[in-house]
């Protein structure tokens, strides 16, 4: 029973844009920790563990960003498949773009005057 319920909720798609991706700033955060100098072992000892916690939050933020990146519509696909699909989608437009030329420039309908 449980399983069914599973397979009933519909997974939510993201886009490029709704993407929530922000570790710059944590690894900013990082790089300070570990470029001051201290004197103190309590101050370093202090920093260390800041810096514990840091590197935490940027592996939450990752698999946050993983999360998200799974969301993506097409994702699923390999590069085959996309590239494939690509193609496929392109032929349908040059033949659309053909057949709006054919039908622009044939001869316009006119009723006949009876």
């Amino acid at each position: 029973m449980e399983s069914s319920e599973q397979t009933t909720e519909p997974k939510k798609r993201i886009t490029v844009e709704e993407l929530q991706i922000d570790i710059l700033p944590v690894i900013y955060e990082i790089i300070r920790s570990i470029e001051r100098d201290h004197h103190d072992t309590s101050a370093k000892t202090r920093e260390s563990q800041d810096c514990s916690q840091k590197v935490l939050e940027l592996q939450k933020r990752l698999d946050q960003a993983r999360a998200q990146i799974r969301l993506l519509s097409g994702i699923e696909y390999s590069k085959e498949q996309q590239l494939n699909h690509l193609e496929a989608l392109k032929t349908q437009l040059r033949l659309k773009q053909e057949l709006l030329h054919k039908y622009r420039y044939m001869y316009p309908f006119q009723p006949q005057k009876s």
